[in-house]
């Protein structure tokens, strides 16, 4: 694990040289890191979660089959018995955002991180693949049109972990950009993505909602959202600071 503030001075570094100065893109000195996650219950997220659990303590399944075993308590999230549930939809709606995830997926697995409810960065078990494509785990994935699939970005090395470890996401997430009108000025955008503290995604832009979003228009604002229908997901860091929206 890397230590608490790693990412953020590394995220403040690349912002110097992509030219986005700390007025525009920064840490709100008012907003400090908060846990989508408590010890108990789901009061973080929106009503209508299906089976979605807070459970204690999560592990793959010892016989390796795609399963999720759980004992009582709190502290992680869990979708499931099958892992087949309604997305998850966070009560924070965000702009420009720091997150740092720790999840775990079983043999087999598929699961998704949607900035704003629109913007996927993928999770999948990708154990052991030599070219990792948009659908592997750290991949931005693609958008959707006339039953056909476009842009989509690979991670630029494979970090993956065994299915049944914990790996970690850290983002940071620049909102796309409106004028007074309502008219998109600038895209969203994946200012850094690390995987396991490996860098895999740098300054990619996504021209519009990738597959699956729950949402087809852009907004300034919307929700986190964890996929839940994909197979079982376990998540137990998901920890967000918002940043101040500039140009």
């Amino acid at each position: 694990m890397r230590k608490r503030g790693s990412i953020h001075a590394f995220m403040l570094a690349a912002l110097g040289c992509l030219g986005l100065n700390a007025g525009a893109f920064a840490a709100d000195s008012g907003k400090n890191w908060v846990s989508l996650i408590s010890k108990e219950g789901m009061e973080t997220w929106r009503e209508g979660f299906g089976t979605w659990t807070n459970v204690g303590e999560a592990t793959a399944a010892p016989d390796g089959s795609k399963k999720i075993e759980t004992q009582t308590g709190g502290g992680i999230l869990v979708n499931g018995p099958d892992g087949h549930t309604e997305n998850l939809f966070s009560k924070l709606e965000h702009g420009d955002l720091e997150a740092r995830i720790e999840f775990m997926v079983p043999p087999q697995s598929n699961s998704g991180i949607y900035f704003q409810g629109r913007y996927e960065v993928q999770i999948l078990d990708s154990w052991g693949v030599a070219e990792p494509t948009y659908s592997d785990c750290g991949g931005i994935y693609q958008r959707w049109k006339d039953e056909k699939g476009y842009e989509g970005y690979a991670p630029k090395v494979n970090a993956s972990k065994r299915p049944g470890e914990w790996q970690t996401f850290e983002v940071l997430f620049r909102a796309p950009r409106f004028d007074a009108a309502g008219k998109k000025t600038a895209n969203a955008r994946f200012v850094k993505v690390l995987h396991n503290g490996k860098l895999v995604h740098e300054n990619v832009e996504v021209t519009g909602p990738t597959r699956a979003a729950a949402f087809e228009d852009e907004q300034p604002k919307g929700p986190l959202m964890i996929q839940g229908d994909h197979g079982p997901v376990a998540i137990r860091r998901f920890e967000i600071r918002e940043m101040k929206a500039g140009d």
